[in-house]
Formats: C-alpha cells, structure tokens, sequence
C-alpha cells in the first residue's frame, strides 16, 4: 500500500483534503496496533496486515479493512472510490457511523471481561496434549497444514510433558518437527537462522522474513531437546542461529536488531535463491553431490529457480558437516549480493528473548561467548533503555530510545534477566529481574482482578486497555510474567510473587480451559505449578574450579524446573532483603556446599562434590 497507494498523488491529494492520516509502526506502538486489530476481527471476523482504519477524533473506529488497493479489484474497495463515500457519509450520515464507532468500541471495552473459570489442572495439561496429537502432521511435522508457523513454545511444553508426564508421543512430535522445519526452506542453509512461516505444509518455501524473536525462541527449543535427547543435532542447529544472530543481527553497541526483510531488489526472497548454473560456477564439479542432497535443479523448485533444502534427503544430519566448505563458498558469493533491508531497531522485548536463548546457550552447550554476548545486550538495555527513573523504554534506534515498555517488554526482558543469572550467576541481574518485577506490577498489574493490562497507567490512554492471554508467534506476555514470578518467588522465597502468578492464571484460567493449545505458555506455567522442581543453593566462591565442575554437573542435565542459586560472599550485599534466606546457608567448614530444596523445604546440607554425588540427587 506503502508503493501503490500512499506514494499516489490522486490518493495522497484524497487523503489530505479530508482526513488527518497516521502511519503506525506496530513494533514501535504495539498498543495502537492491538486495539484496532481487535475492532478488525471484531468486524470483519478476520485480521491481518496491512491494516486500514478510519475513525472519529475520539479513536473510536467505524470502518475497518485490511488491504486496499488503490482501485477497486473485484470485491476489494479501493481507496479512489472508498475514501470519497466515507466523505459522502461523514457529511451527510455523520451520526450513524460514530454510534457505529461506539457499538464496536463497547465490544472492545467488553471483550476483557473476567469469566470464571476451573483451576488449572492436570486434566487439562492432558486435553491439551491430545489436542497437540490430534493437529499434529506425522508426515511433515508442526500443526496444523499451510501456512505453517514454527510457534517453538508449543514445543517447549511437548518437551516437558514428555518429561514429566513419560508420554513418547510427545517427544517424538518435538523432534519431528525440530528435524522437519532444519530441513525445509524455511532454514537457511547458507547463511543460517529461521525465516518467519513457511508457505508450504513441507517447511519448503518461507516468507523469507527473518524475525529476531523467531530465532531466539527457535533457539531454546533446540537447545532443550538437546538437553534432553544428548542428540548432538539440535545443539548444532542451536549454535548455527547464535552464529546468524552474533553475525548479521548484533549492533556494535550490544543491541540486537529485530529483522531482515524478505525483499531485495524489489523481489521477495531474490536473496536467498539460485540457479544451479550459478553454483556449478562457484563450486565446479562438487556440484553434483550438493545438488542431489540440497535439491537443486536446472528446473528449480520454486518460481524456476532454488531454494536449498534437505526434504529430500534421509540423512540429513550428516551434510552440515561433509558440505561445510561448500556452503561457505556460497555464503561468501551471496554475501557480494545486494540484501534485504535490515530493519536495525533495538526492541527491549525481543532483546529479552534473545538474552534468554544465549544465556542458556551458554548454560547447556558451555560457551562462554554466548554468555558475554548476553551480558553485553542486557548491559545495552540498562544503559539505553531505562529511564534516570527507572522506567524501561521500548525501542533504540541511531542513539535515540523512545516509547514507553509494554507489559510484554517487561516480561520478556526479566526473562532473559533470569536466564542471565542461572548462566553465569551474576546476582546484579536476578536483583534487576526483582526490581523490574516490582516496577511491572506497579505500571501493570490489574491489583483488583489479577494479570497484566497491555501498557501502562504512566502511558497515552487509548480507546481501550486490554489484558491478553493467548499465544501468537510471542508467547502470552501474561504467561511469561506469570512463570517469572513463580522462579522469583523461589529464587528469592518471597511468596508474594507466587500469589501474584496466581491471581494472573486465574484470571484467563476460563480463556485457558476453552482452548488450551493457543495457550501453550500458560501451559508451561501451569506444569511448573504442578510439577515445581527443586531448588539448589551452591554455597561458593564463583571463581573456585569445584564450584565450576559442581554447577556444570547440575546443568548437564534437562530438568526444565530445577533453579540453582549460587550463594557466594558478595551475594546477600547484592541482593540484600530481596533473598533474606540465603544468610542461613553458609558454606560448612569453608568447604563447597549444596542445600537441595523442595516446595520452600530443604534436605541436610551436601558438604563437597562427593556428597553430592552420593546424595542420587543427580
């Protein structure tokens, strides 16, 4: 709309004489964009992007549309002739269109309603899985057919059911779909990372998009199934998008950027595709092995030319090795092309994500480049996006950081907080999750019902403050902030957290129960409530080799709810009375000690590593 219609003269000409038009970015003003996708949905019974909205001075929307292009197209209005009859109407009906305004504002209004709904369960952990089964495609993997969208915290909870629950079947999902979308188009086997959906029910043709928090997510799953299986596979893939993310989408500062475009040159996915002449040239005779396992053809497989994939190939875990070489030398030819556009924002939220994903990458695969790399954004966003007050900001972009965090932002970003210090347990950050924590629920929370409104009360009120629960390509921020607080709450035994975690899974626990896969998150927190894990205090100095091999023993395996506090002699200073119980948990006899805790109750002390060994704890 950006090429055909706002860059016309007749349309601009149309639109300055009678409207005031407003061009959103949604990234930027996620606030703006939710509300009136809801009035979207509410009307049309669909919503997408690009979106159209005409509405009064007081916000409220009385027509709502996606594309339109700038001439009418069979069913499609077009803005030559639409934007006319909306003058026409305004003119000469001007009352019925703002009650129609008002009826669809009400339905907004209304729409975040609290409903009663039963306490979350493990009747309904278990719907939910067979639901996941039931949409679950044994041929291809992932859920449902095309278009198909990675969606990696449906995986995330599969891989905890299996864990807890023993069901096969779950696990078995997981890594069909892990293995399904590597192989596919949708990965890029030249330069690495995830594009953002596939087209295709085959994971083959992608919306070549790349989305930062796609691939921090993506990250995790395969590093948990790594964890869990030992399958050196998924920790390969893990580490080959840290490689794409540290490459392509770090700022010199430390940020991480949020996305490359699919286009380039004026062509969606030109970057990323080639003719099999144009590899022969580049790489000679060991062409022909590169093409039967990467499916290139003189023919292509998409539009004449081709995407590099291994859909057809079984043993599609041996070319990241035996064709390395190779890939480099295409890598270096396509790096000559001219690329997508690379949109350089620094969104505080997906940094969070990110955050997350390297620093348990730098927990479960031990690298300490991971670990630094973490560190350095986080360090970023302490010193560009917050406020002399406190208050974090959503976005830096060329020096400038600007708009107030979101509820999402926040939750995100304490997530990557936590992962941070259970990588490399730095208390300075678990005492930043804690003061964001505090900060959220004060900007946030809904003290009354429970949960989290979209924005905060510090912000530009809009037509509505919604609460949302479902998952879309971001997990619930609900359900993130909600999971937060239950670790905090054991990080730092203060129970409070733990009963604000409540009071939000009772709030959408309805919403939940009505559909749990679009869900998935609160499923995630809903498992970790029902199956809490265990909480080991190392008391230590982090510099000491026992305190390493101890730490790095308690990680080697996957128990997704296990937390691990390391309780070392400048720790209560950081913390202070945020974590008072760590002062009761002293190394004995200044030798290395472990304190196994479970529900808020702790076993005798573990007084060195044999002990430890000895204990079968792990």
């Amino acid at each position: 709309m950006a090429h055909e219609s706002f860059a016309d003269q007749a349309v601009a000409d149309l639109l300055n004489q009678n409207f005031i038009s407003i061009k959103v970015d949604r990234e930027e003003r996620p606030d703006i964009d939710h509300i009136y996708m809801m009035a979207c949905q509410a009307l049309t019974g669909s919503g997408g992007w690009p979106l159209t909205v005409i509405m009064d001075a007081d916000k409220k929307p009385f027509y709502v549309a996606t594309y339109l292009p700038r001439s009418s197209r069979g069913s499609l209005w077009g803005l030559l002739e639409l934007l006319p009859r909306v003058v026409e109407l305004w003119n000469k009906e001007r009352e019925s269109l703002r009650q129609a305004g008002e009826e669809i504002s009400r339905h907004i209004i209304k729409r975040d309603a609290k409903q009663a709904g039963q306490p979350i369960s493990e009747e309904l952990l278990n719907r939910a899985f067979k639901q996941y089964a039931r949409a679950f495609d044994a041929e291809w993997g992932g859920f449902g057919s095309a278009p198909k969208f990675p969606i990696p915290h449906n995986l995330l909870f599969l891989l905890r059911y299996y864990h807890f629950r023993h069901e096969e079947q779950a696990l078995e999902m997981v890594e069909k779909t892990l293995q399904s979308m590597y192989r596919g188009g949708i990965y890029d086997h030249i330069g690495f990372g995830f594009a953002r959906y596939s087209t295709d029910r085959q994971w083959l043709v992608p919306h070549f998009e790349k989305m930062l928090y796609d691939n921090a997510l993506l990250a995790m799953a395969y590093l948990e199934c790594y964890q869990l299986t030992t399958k050196e596979f998924y920790a390969g893939v893990a580490r080959d998008i840290f490689s794409y993310i540290l490459r392509d989408m770090s700022s010199p500062e430390g940020g991480f950027y949020s996305a490359e475009d699919a286009d380039s040159e004026g062509e969606e996915g030109r970057y990323y595709l080639w003719d099999k002449d144009e590899i022969t040239e580049i790489l000679g005779e060991q062409i022909q092995s590169l093409a039967r396992t990467y499916d290139i053809s003189q023919k292509g497989n998409f539009q004449g030319r081709n995407i590099p994939n291994l859909t057809r190939t079984p043993n599609f875990e041996e070319p990241r090795q035996e064709f390395a070489a190779a890939r480099q030398k295409l890598f270096n030819y396509r790096e000559k092309r001219i690329k997508p556009l690379k949109d350089d924002k620094v969104l505080i939220g997906w940094n969070g994500l990110m955050i997350a994903a390297l620093a348990m990458g730098a927990r479960v695969l031990g690298d300490e480049s991971y670990l630094q790399a973490a560190r350095r954004a986080a360090d970023f966003v302490k010193e560009n996006l917050r406020r002399p007050d406190g208050r974090l900001l959503a976005r830096y972009r060329e020096g400038e950081s600007e708009y107030l965090a979101y509820a999402a932002d926040y939750a995100y970003f304490i997530w990557g907080l936590i992962e941070l210090y259970e990588a490399g347990f730095d208390s300075h950050y678990l005492a930043l999750a804690l003061e964001l924590s505090e900060d959220l629920n004060k900007y946030f929370g809904d003290q009354k019902e429970g949960g989290f409104f979209f924005y905060g009360l510090d912000a530009e009120q809009l037509l509505a403050r919604p609460k949302e629960g479902y998952d879309g390509a971001m997990p619930s921020y609900n359900a993130v902030a909600a999971l937060n607080f239950m670790r905090l709450a054991r990080l730092s035994s203060d129970l409070s957290w733990q009963e604000k975690a409540q009071q939000a899974m009772d709030y959408f626990a309805a919403e939940i129960q009505e559909y749990p896969t679009a869900h998935s998150f609160w499923l995630l927190a809903a498992i970790f409530q029902i199956y809490p894990g265990s909480e080991v205090v190392v008391a230590a100095e982090s510099e000491n080799q026992a305190t390493s091999e101890m730490l790095k023993l308690l990680n080697s395996r996957y128990d997704p709810h296990r937390l691990i506090i390391l309780n070392e002699s400048k720790t209560s200073e950081i913390l202070g009375s945020r974590a008072p119980y760590l002062q009761h948990m002293p190394g004995i006899e200044g030798k290395l000690t472990a304190y196994i805790c479970e529900n808020f109750t702790c076993r005798e002390p573990l007084v060195g590593m044999d002990e430890l060994l000895e204990s079968g704890y792990i």
